[in-house]
């Protein structure tokens, strides 16, 4: 194909398109999600090399990132070091002191540069007597060198300057093109710049200044069409509701209690109450970390439905949290004549026919299930409140299924998993949150600890002591694939191993996803009775599993878990007033890691653990995978930029005020990206 310099592309045109870029730099930009020249174009910098200010040799700092100015002397020949690895190497002087720059396998860059020629050399220095030693990241001819220039995230076999190159042909080819999605007046209102300028800016600022002038627009773009969209995808109607769940009578449920409630749960009781009694119906999150107690605020909600003649429903989105619900609820509820059934996937055709009719005759007040709720074929007597738990895991459509299987019930979501408050006004933009930020009198915080892999038979002898003591543990398997039945074979082997080995003679337990859920259940029932001691098991157990007794918890190969799911494991635990420990095991002593590491040893709260993991894992990936119908974010920083975000939902609304549907001409584009959003949403 022949490629003109200068030629207008269009939009969706694919970035073979665009002058270098053959097949095979096609399929490393597709790794990075970019197929046409557009996505390129919005395929942002992750960070900019600031090459205004190079050093001398003499002032730059070993193990530093740092740019250095000089003249090439010498280039050596490549020199093969493995298979696939090509060192290359070049001498250059700062005219006082010369210094040697290595390039690791990049022969583009290699052959870029030419002898006798300066240049700017931006790498990590390390120092080597009176010279020094550069692993070369990026360079810049001098004559271009007085600039910011951007870093992009790449994969191997791309480098930076081969990204700038094919988008400044790109910026050339499309961007004047493309049209503004933003109308003038919200850009006016905010002081906003125009949206070629933005992407100009962002590849290749002048400034600090210009840079953050253009991040400041596009993050806007993405938080309002975030926003817009959220609105669109989720937003429930005001209509009225006949659930009026008028002064109910809490006293038998409160005095039926073992326990006294903490002041969170009543607090967050009351307004629960208070929205089931309004004539529009309730739509509240309900928040709380690990065993702060969110399924006893459930039921008792529960009982106020059931009291004045509705039925309830709790979806999950496991069988073994569905069935762990169920028998919580089952103790709460059944003392004060409540009847209470359980409805999942895995029960025979029959059970599913008897429960389900019991379910429509209103036989059954209170189900707990997983998606086999939602289903046609269940129809409920009087559904007056539906509550979710962990609602991140389940589609938009699956809950509004869920929803419309009553005349507008009341909704309230339940999350284990904390998130920022920022983070949870957008997921659950149309939702009142309600926090459980106090946990039940007598709990201790977990003792945390990570030791290498070096450390596992101390460790598996320190779960020993705490069986010899009566008390239970966990051993948490590696993840060997994302394949459960490698996962469930490993856990196998491993658990085979200790029981032949340093726990012989102690009752060990297995459980995996690819058991039965009645093999599950079995082995947590024996579990929760003190005939198993130590249950080896993968995540499966992340959530809804509940053992006072169990008081250590070893999580193997820990770097593989996000820090919120080390969270959740580690909340298996501490369940009782017994203290209680947890051991991470890791080899792996990467900064990352070590970061995550250290956050889990210091605190046991969840808010402050989710907040580090967004920072870690971006908002996208922040649910272990992408929230159904979320568009990604690629600028915006939903921790830091809550001023711009609280501009954005404001312009949200005053267009949503003067044009509900975004029919206008002006709210042409953003509309068409809202409803290709809402496609997407439709098929999770």
């Amino acid at each position: 194909m022949v490629k003109i310099t200068g030629e207008m592309l269009p939009p969706d045109a694919p970035v073979t398109r665009l002058k270098n870029v053959g097949p095979k730099r096609a399929a490393l930009y597709e790794k990075l999600g970019v197929q046409t020249v557009t996505q390129l174009l919005t395929f942002y910098p992750r960070d900019y090399q600031d090459y205004t200010s190079p050093l001398r040799v003499v002032d730059c700092e070993n193990g530093a990132n740092v740019v250095v100015e000089g003249k090439v002397l010498r280039k050596l020949p490549p020199a093969p070091i493995r298979k696939g690895m090509v060192l290359y190497k070049l001498t250059a002087t700062d005219g006082l002191s010369n210094f040697t720059v290595t390039i690791f396998n990049n022969e583009y860059a290699y052959y870029g540069i030419r002898l006798g020629e300066d240049y700017v050399f931006a790498g990590k220095w390390s120092r080597m007597g009176s010279a020094g030693n550069l692993a070369m990241a990026n360079y810049l001819p001098i004559s271009e060198a007085n600039t910011l220039r951007p870093v992009y995230p790449l994969t191997e076999g791309l480098s930076s300057r081969m990204v700038q190159l094919n988008v400044q042909d790109a910026l050339e080819q499309v961007l004047p093109e493309l049209p503004d999605p933003l109308p003038e007046k919200v850009r006016e209102e905010n002081g906003l710049i125009g949206f070629q300028q933005a992407v100009r800016q962002i590849h290749f600022p002048e400034s600090r200044a210009q840079m953050e002038e253009a991040r400041n627009r596009l993050a806007f773009e993405e938080l309002l069409r975030l926003t817009l969209a959220l609105k669109f995808l989720k937003g429930r109607g005001r209509e009225k509701t006949k659930v009026r769940v008028l002064r109910p009578d809490l006293r038998p449920f409160v005095k039926s209690l073992p326990f006294t409630m903490t002041g969170a749960q009543k607090r967050v009781i009351t307004e629960i109450l208070r929205d089931m009694a309004s004539p529009y119906p309730m739509n509240r999150l309900l928040q709380g970390d690990v065993g702060s107690g969110k399924t006893l605020v459930a039921a008792a909600a529960c009982y106020a439905a059931i009291q004045k003649g509705y039925q309830a429903a709790l979806m999950a989105p496991t069988e073994i949290l569905a069935a762990q619900h169920e028998k919580t609820l089952r103790k709460f509820l059944e003392p004060l004549g409540i009847r209470v059934g359980l409805l999942t996937g895995s029960l025979t055709p029959k059970q599913k026919t008897v429960m389900r009719e019991a379910i429509r005759q209103g036989d059954i007040q209170m189900v707990a299930g997983t998606h086999a709720l939602v289903q046609q074929d269940t129809v409920f007597h009087n559904l007056g409140l539906v509550i979710t738990d962990e609602q991140h895991r389940f589609g938009v459509l699956q809950r509004q299924m869920l929803g419309e299987k009553g005349e507008n019930p009341h909704v309230l979501v339940m999350s284990a998993t904390p998130i920022p408050r920022t983070l949870a006004l957008i997921v659950y933009g149309d939702l009142d949150i309600s926090v459980l930020d106090e946990l039940p009198a007598g709990r201790q915080p977990i003792e945390t600890f990570s030791v290498h892999s070096d450390k596992r038979e101390r460790a598996l002898r320190y779960i020993r002591d705490h069986l010899d003591r009566g008390e239970q543990g966990y051993i948490i398997c590696p993840l060997v694939d994302k394949s459960d039945a490698l996962s469930a074979a490993a856990a196998t082997a491993y658990r085979d191993e200790l029981q032949n080995g340093i726990f012989r003679g102690y009752s060990v337990g297995l459980l995996h996803g690819r058991m039965k859920v009645d093999e599950k259940e079995s082995v947590m029932a024996n579990f929760a009775a003190g005939k198993v001691q130590l249950l080896v098991a993968t995540t499966v157990v992340e959530v809804g599993v509940d053992v006072p007794n169990a008081t250590i918890i070893l999580i193997e190969n820990a770097e593989r878990f996000g820090l919120s799911q080390l969270h959740q494991l580690r909340g298996r635990v501490g369940r009782g007033n017994k203290k209680s420990t947890c051991i991470l095991l890791s080899d792996n002593d990467g900064e990352d890691n070590r970061r995550r590491l250290k956050v889990m040893k210091e605190t046991c709260d969840g808010f402050v653990i989710a907040k580090e993991d967004l920072k870690l894992r971006g908002a996208g990936d922040f649910f272990g995978y992408r929230q159904h119908g979320m568009p990604s974010l690629g600028l915006a920083d939903l921790l830091e930029d809550t001023a711009l975000f609280a501009k954005a939902q404001a312009a949200a609304a005053e267009m949503l005020r003067d044009d509900p549907d975004l029919s206008q001409p002006e709210h042409a584009l953003l509309r068409a990206q809202i409803d290709e959003m809402a496609q997407q949403s439709g098929k999770n």
